[in-house]
This record gives C-alpha cells, sequence and structure tokens, in this order.
C-alpha cells in the first residue's frame, strides 16, 4: 500500500506533524498506524451492512412493519450525525487518539447489546448508540487524515473509502454464512462486538500520536499566508452548499443501502446468497474511493461531485425500473457504490475540510457528519414511504435518480476559489 505522504511545506521541506517539530515517524511506523485505523473503519461497515440482508429475518422475528424496518436500517446514523457534530469540536481540543478508542469501544457495546432488542423501541436505542461511536470515530479518522496528510487528504480518503467498501463486500459475506452456520440473525452482532474490543486494542498500541495529533494549522508563514483567504468561521458559503449537497448524498446513498435487499427479496424473489452477492457488489464499487479521492486532490472538487451526482442517478434509474436480472443487479449495485460512496462520500468530506481554515478541520469534518448523517438517519424511512405511495420503481426514481440530479445542479454554486488549493 503506497501511502500519501504528510504535505509539503511552500520551502518544499517535510510538514511538522505536530507544533513539537517535523515529523519523525518512518514510512513503516505510518503504514501500521494508518492500516490499523482504516482496519477499523471497515470493521465498522461490516456491522451496519450485515444488518440490512438479515433486516428480512430479524422482521419477520420482531414483527416489524416496512417503515419500522426502514427506520433501523438506517436511523442509527441520526446518532451517528449529532454524535459526529459534536466531536469536531471535542477532537479540536483533545487528543484524537483517546478520542478514536472510546468511540470503538462505544461502537462495541452498542453492537453487543442488539442481539439483545426485543422489540422497535430497544433494538433502535441500541443501533443508535452504535451509532454514536461510529458518529465520533468518524469525524477524529478524517481529522487525522485531514491534518497529518494535509494536500493529499482526499487521496489518503480514498485509502479509508477502500477500507469501508471491503466492509460492505465483506460484511454479508462474511455475516451471513455465519448467521447460518449458528442458525441465528444475532450470532454476527457478537462477533463484530467482540471484533472491535480487539480493535480499540490495537489503536491504542499502534497508532503513534505523532500521527494521530498532527496539527494541520502549524505551517510555515509563507504558507499560512496562502490561506489568507479562507473563512475563519465554520459556517461560510461553500460549508452551507457543500453541507446541503452532503445532505442530499446521504439521502441518496442509505436510501439505497438500507432497503435494497428488500427491494431485491420482495419485489425479485432473489435467493438470500443472490442478495448477498448484490449488495457486496456495491462494497466493490465503493473501493473506487481511492480513484475518487485522487481525482479530487488534482481537479476542483466540485466537478468531481457534480460528476459523481450524475452518475449515481444514470446507474440507479435501471436498477429500480428495467433491471431484473441478478448479473444485470450485480453490476448497477457496483455502479451505485461506485459514485454514490466512492465519489460522493470521499470527496464531500475532503471538500468540507478544505472550505474552512487548517486550524478547524476538525468543524469542518463535523459539518459533513452532522449533514450527511441526519439526512440519511431518514433515507429509510423516506424510501419505505415512498415504496408505499409509488412502489418500488416510483420510490427510485424520485429519491436515487432526482436527488442526485437536484445535487449535481446545487454544486455550481460552491466557490472553488475559497478552498484550500491543491499546492
Amino acid at each position: 500500500m503506497s501511502l500519501p505522504t504528510p504535505a509539503p511545506t511552500a520551502a518544499g521541506g517535510a510538514a511538522p506533524a505536530t507544533a513539537a517539530g517535523p515529523s519523525r515517524l518512518g514510512p513503516v511506523v505510518v503504514g501500521l498506524g494508518f492500516a490499523v485505523l482504516c482496519v477499523s473503519w471497515m470493521l465498522n461497515a461490516m456491522d451496519r451492512q450485515v444488518y440490512y440482508p438479515l433486516l428480512p429475518q430479524i422482521r419477520e422475528e420482531l414483527g416489524f412493519s416496512l417503515s419500522e424496518a426502514g427506520f433501523l436500517a438506517t436511523g442509527f446514523t441520526l446518532g451517528l450525525a449529532v454524535a459526529g457534530f459534536v466531536a469536531g469540536f471535542v477532537i479540536d481540543r483533545y487528543a484524537r487518539k483517546t478520542v478514536v478508542v472510546g468511540s470503538v469501544l462505544v461502537f462495541s457495546v452498542g453492537t453487543g447489546l442488539i442481539p439483545l432488542a426485543g422489540g422497535f423501541l430497544d433494538m433502535a436505542a441500541y443501533r443508535l448508540l452504535s451509532g454514536v461511536g461510529e458518529g465520533v470515530q468518524a469525524t477524529a479518522l478524517y481529522a487525522i487524515i485531514g491534518a497529518y496528510f494535509f494536500h493529499k487528504r482526499a487521496f489518503a480518503a480514498g485509502f479509508v473509502g477502500v477500507a469501508f467498501g471491503a466492509g460492505i463486500f465483506l460484511g454479508p459475506l462474511v455475516g451471513v454464512p455465519f448467521s447460518e452456520a449458528m442458525d441465528s440473525w444475532r450470532a454476527p452482532f457478537l462477533l463484530f462486538a467482540c471484533l472491535g474490543l480487539l480493535m480499540a486494542v490495537l489503536i491504542m498500541v499502534l497508532v503513534p500520536r505523532e500521527m494521530s495529533e498532527a496539527v494541520a494549522g502549524e505551517r510555515p508563514q509563507a504558507e499560512l499566508d496562502a490561506y489568507a483567504h479562507l473563512p475563519r468561521t465554520t459556517l461560510n458559503r461553500n460549508t452551507v452548499v457543500l453541507g446541503a449537497g452532503a445532505a442530499l448524498a446521504g439521502v441518496t446513498f442509505y436510501g439505497y443501502l438500507g432497503l435494497y435487499p428488500t427491494f431485491l427479496a420482495e419485489q425479485l424473489d432473489f435467493t438470500p446468497g443472490q442478495i448477498a452477492v448484490a449488495v457486496a457488489a456495491g462494497g466493490l464499487g465503493a473501493m473506487l474511493a481511492l480513484l475518487f479521492g485522487w481525482w479530487g486532490d488534482r481537479h476542483p472538487q466540485r466537478v468531481v461531485l457534480m460528476i459523481s451526482f450524475l452518475g449515481t442517478a444514470a446507474v440507479a434509474y435501471p436498477m429500480y425500473a428495467v433491471a431484473t436480472a441478478p448479473t444485470a443487479q450485480y453490476v448497477l449495485s457496483f455502479l451505485v457504490g461506485a459514485f454514490a460512496s466512492g465519489g460522493l462520500f470521499t470527496n464531500f468530506s475532503t471538500a468540507l475540510q478544505r472550505s474552512v481554515h487548517p486550524d478547524l478541520v476538525g468543524r469542518g469534518q463535523g459539518v459533513f457528519v452532522l449533514t450527511y448523517y441526519v439526512a440519511a438517519a431518514f433515507s429509510g424511512l423516506l424510501f419505505a414511504r415512498l415504496v408505499a405511495g409509488l412502489g418500488w420503481d416510483g420510490a427510485g426514481a424520485i429519491q436515487i435518480v432526482a436527488v442526485p440530479l437536484v445535487g449535481a445542479v446545487l454544486m455550481l454554486a460552491v466557490d472553488q476559489k475559497r478552498m484550500i488549493q491543491r499546492v
């Protein structure tokens, strides 16, 4: 794995990793620490993704309606959004490594409690708790990337996107067979809770503080002068526009994620194995985040985001209105994962960081987590209501096709000149 190096200064030397001085970390140490952080994020994706193909079983046993199931599928992101936004202020003041470890522990506890649920309310509470842990982790993780890999943050975020895609891919392929082998939908959640505790220990041991506590704002005066055009506040034109766009991206991607397995099962009569492959294909597509991140570091991100929105809309329409064969659904799911996760998620998170002054990187990431995941929290419920009124094809045409088209138009309002430019 070839990692991006910390950003060069205007003079060409190594950028300070902390206020104390230049980074003295070797590539092996950086690579190992970064890999552990990525694997912890992959585990989160595996846990959230296994819930979707198991939802028909959970729904049948616990008696959830389609609307209740839709909210449970995506509602956990409400806790993720609120906690992630608050974490943006916390990690600008306290050790990010400590915050990450604590968030992984909270996520693991929430996941471990899911098998104990006996109804809608306690299931929703446990899902929200796991979302709180994931939200804090997401904000801290992307803030570490934004500070340490300063000018190559989108490319570095692409590695995290690859880990997320791998989690989406592996979650159903590992969790569903494990559930069948143990004859219980509860078994995968207990497994992932235990793995989360292990990841917390590995992060404490293997992630160096010189990497996790890098200070993005500590730069030579010549480079700091280049940031004079950036707003000194979190609320500005670009954060408002990009925040609104991130919300549209959250509605789109989680609308697809939350009820796609239910659509395949109830509308197309796919087998559990076919559903697992279709969902996993979306994870493979999300692994193209590395390519989209590399692209976002080299070209105006509003253009990359616009193309990602248009690509999502183009491939989502046949998914819900035309394609019925498994192979066609596998291909379309791959493409939705590529555009909606690899393209939109990766570049919205880093574009919002680039829309604030470097010393506000945590708050910029917090804006992304808040807007993206609050919208995502209600996307499953919205999609279920649209299905009830318009059918699967009508719901898909509105939420997974029309919404991205609105997002593409909105990106025209982004002021690229008021963002951190590539050096």
